[in-house]
């Protein structure tokens, strides 16, 4: 069965709601296009003395054949924060300025993912496992502090079990992370823990918490807990929301979000 990414740390895929969707069989057998847009609201001071205010608008493309789900986004991003503050990344943690705070806007980002379904399963079939390879290009304008401008590489694996109408999904993944000129960034282990409740054919909720290592020498790790809804309307579009809460100063101290996927 095609699945629901586990963790806000790649809140680009929760935009691919996929947990109301159709068995890995019928998949295989209709290639499908999907495109989604987003909106993510985050708030926080990261340790320094004034908040760091971010607009996250993604949109994603998404084709899935047989076990293989590719994915492209394209994020627009707004932030209002301290003047000489760098946004690492839609799974980073921004590296604070000291100055007066200024808005900058412009193309976050982009991001292409792939994932491969089923990499192992069990015999019963309840338990499965799936491999993701994303890159991070450094399309965001470094001068404004939008993006570091260096590329992001990231590995992850998903580890599932399914029961009635709850789903526990495990994730587990590493970064490496490119440096911008006079900043050495640490690569991150990611993880999160949590799972998805089928409240009836076309509604599901879930909760996850999230635990990503410091990319930035002595901050803090981040951890994160959200809370997600999701609605399938019809065949074609799927609707979902969330709310997150941050716990270090490495976290937004809460955020939310919503994206709309149409599928063709």
């Amino acid at each position: 069965m095609k699945r629901l990414p586990s963790s806000r740390i790649a809140v680009s895929c929760l935009a691919a709601l996929s947990g109301l969707a159709a068995p890995a069989a019928v998949l295989a057998a209709e290639p499908a296009f999907s495109l989604g847009v987003g909106a993510e609201y985050t708030t926080g001071d990261y340790g320094g003395d004034a908040s760091v205010d971010e607009v996250y608008v993604p949109v994603t493309a998404t084709y899935d054949a047989n076990r293989v789900s590719l994915r492209l986004t394209v994020p627009f991003l707004s932030v209002r924060a301290p003047e000489g503050t760098i946004i690492e990344g839609p799974d980073g943690q921004p590296i604070v300025g000291e100055g007066p705070r200024t808005t900058e806007s412009g193309l976050g980002d982009i991001v292409a993912a792939a994932t491969v379904f089923d990499v192992l399963r069990s015999s019963t079939g309840d338990v499965a496992l799936d491999v993701t390879g994303k890159v991070k290009f450094g399309t965001a304008d470094e001068d404004k502090g939008l993006g570091t401008g260096e590329q992001d590489y990231t590995l992850q694996a998903d580890l599932f079990r399914f029961y009635d109408r709850f789903t526990a999904i495990g994730t587990a993944g590493y970064t490496f992370r490119g440096d911008p000129e006079g900043v050495n960034l640490n690569d991150a282990f990611f993880a999160s823990l949590g799972g998805t409740y089928a409240v009836s054919s076309t509604v599901r909720a879930g909760a996850f918490y999230d635990f990503r290592e410091a990319s930035y020498p002595g901050n803090d790790d981040m951890h994160e807990v959200s809370v997600f809804a999701a609605i399938r309307l019809a065949d074609a579009w799927r609707l979902q929301s969330y709310l997150l809460a941050g716990f270090t100063d490495s976290s937004p101290e809460w955020g939310l979000g919503m994206t709309a996927t149409r599928r063709f």
